[in-house]
């Protein structure tokens, strides 16, 4: 599992979040997609993974891991969490990546040059043609407009389409377990603390300083996953569901989600945001540690067992690490 592999969703999934609300002020529509493929069936509750439980001198904190996209309709209940939720002093998650409908007004005014084919142009005229022949064929599967999406910039069009194939096969990438956990602390009278990683501004930045390279190699990359690479979101989704975390580890990525992640090392930008990331929350898992408090940590599961990830850094940090 590469080190920068939650970099691609974090850039397509906040590009998508930003101008899918941005088609509830009628500036783009949403559409049902018109094949039938198999999708994930989900029946009764599910719990996901384990935790892993991470232990010092002093404090000790449980951390849930979370993928996304996941099966859409899926009922989550964990007993264990719940469990620990009743000697818990806090819980540990992102800030969710939300803006109002005034701000999104004005994002799209004011970077509109930024997330559109500038100069009244279209994709066919600022993709390479083996590129667009393939973004073309893939949207005629999923859109009988023609022209869908023909005005946003490539990496942006590419995550529209990318989130009409999820849905396709049964997943969605607004799930957010984390928002469940959050309701699960309320109901038991324990202190949440969010930690604002990467904002509006961030994302924005990213795709400012984005290379058209970098860029082509991204929305190839998400191509690729459209193509080929849906059964390994379904059986990565499915294998969470089921808690198999070895699972989750042994579905390899592709050469061209590998090109992207590459290209995406090389952007300093890029790269300094997904160290922010990681440095945020090993910082306050271990503040929390010191302070001797029980605390439960919902973290993207690539964050967690990446090369350098946080179960790594914390156990060079002299934590133990209990795997579920």
């Amino acid at each position: 599992m590469r080190a920068h592999i939650c970099l691609r969703g974090l850039i397509l999934v906040a590009s998508f979040l930003l101008l899918a609300s941005v088609a509830r002020l009628g500036c783009a529509e949403q559409q049902e997609p018109e094949t039938s493929i198999d999708e994930i069936v989900v029946n009764g509750e599910r719990t996901g993974p384990g935790l892993w439980h991470i232990h010092g001198p002093k404090g000790e904190t449980w951390i849930l891991g979370t993928v996304s996209p996941l099966p859409r309709g899926i009922t989550w209940r964990s007993a264990q969490v719940e469990q620990i939720l009743g000697g818990a002093n806090l819980v540990l998650v992102s800030k969710p990546f939300e803006i109002g409908i005034i701000r999104e007004l004005w994002l799209f005014i004011t970077q509109r040059d930024l997330l559109m084919v500038p100069g009244g142009r279209s994709l066919r005229d600022v993709m390479s043609p083996d590129l667009y022949a393939r973004f073309a064929r893939l949207r005629s599967l999923y859109s009988n407009d023609p022209d869908k999406w023909s005005r946003y910039r490539p990496i942006i069009a590419t995550a529209f389409l990318e989130q009409a194939a999820l849905h396709q096969v049964g997943l969605s990438a607004r799930l957010n377990v984390g928002n469940e956990v959050r309701a699960l602390a309320r109901k038991h009278d324990v202190r949440v603390e969010e930690l604002k990683i990467a904002g509006v501004g961030d994302f924005l930045e990213a795709l400012k300083t984005m290379s058209p390279t970098t860029e082509n190699k991204c929305v190839g990359a998400a191509l690729g996953t459209i193509e080929t690479g849906l059964p390994r979101l379904v059986s990565r989704a499915s294998a969470w569901v089921t808690g198999d975390i070895p699972r989750i580890q042994s579905l390899p990525e592709s050469a061209e989600v590998d090109a992207c992640l590459a290209a995406l090392d090389g952007d300093t930008r890029a790269a300094d945001l997904l160290a922010r990331i990681r440095s945020t929350w090993v910082a306050a898992i271990e503040d929390h540690l010191r302070r001797g408090e029980v605390t439960l940590a919902v973290v993207n599961m690539d964050l967690l067992l990446q090369p350098g990830g946080l179960l790594e850094r914390l156990r060079g940090d002299g934590y133990s690490v209990d795997a579920p």
